[in-house]
């Protein structure tokens, strides 16, 4: 039996039966996110996603930078240093591309590059697909950066939830 958290046209997140090798499938903005290595190994992602649910309780993140441009074009610019040359990119350039980087949860997700911005009570998520054999499998994903918006109430409502589910909880805790 599965269990489906969140709006997958937001964030959404399904898990499948028990055991330390679970199905864990992540949707943002209606794109699937674990295409590519959907079994998460349970203490180590639950570790994960917690610490993320914990920073995002204690106000972590921050606005996005670069006023006046979009998330995707953000998103671009603070990748510009890492995909053309990681040896020429800046410890600034990487400081500053690390405050902002999310979905760090191991190999399920390791096939994006995922930034979160923060402003108030909305949160915005943007990623990228990097793998070339992913790329190869879906080539309408080459170049594009995806964007979704959530309220950071919700999703940390979701990550609690998540963290339940992989702890055993049978459901989620409230709407």
């Amino acid at each position: 039996m599965s269990v489906v958290l969140g709006d997958k046209s937001k964030f959404a997140v399904e898990v499948g039966g028990p055991g330390q090798l679970r199905r864990v499938d992540l949707w943002a903005a209606g794109v699937w996110l674990t295409c590519d290595d959907n079994v998460a190994f349970v203490p180590q992602f639950r570790r994960d996603v917690s610490e993320t649910a914990a920073w995002l309780r204690t106000a972590g993140g921050s606005p996005q930078p670069f006023a006046g441009l979009d998330p995707k074009a953000v998103h671009q610019r603070l990748m510009l240093g890492s995909q053309a040359d990681e040896e020429a990119e800046t410890e600034a350039g990487y400081e500053l591309r690390s405050q902002f980087q999310t979905l760090c949860w191991g190999p399920t997700t390791d096939n994006v590059t995922a930034h979160l911005f923060r402003d108030a009570g909305r949160v915005v998520i943007t990623w990228d697909f990097w793998r070339e054999e992913h790329l190869l499998n879906h080539p309408e994903h080459a170049g594009q950066v995806f964007v979704a918006e959530i309220p950071a109430e919700e999703l940390m409502r979701i990550l609690d939830d998540l963290v339940g589910v992989l702890d055993g909880v049978p459901g989620p805790s409230g709407p």
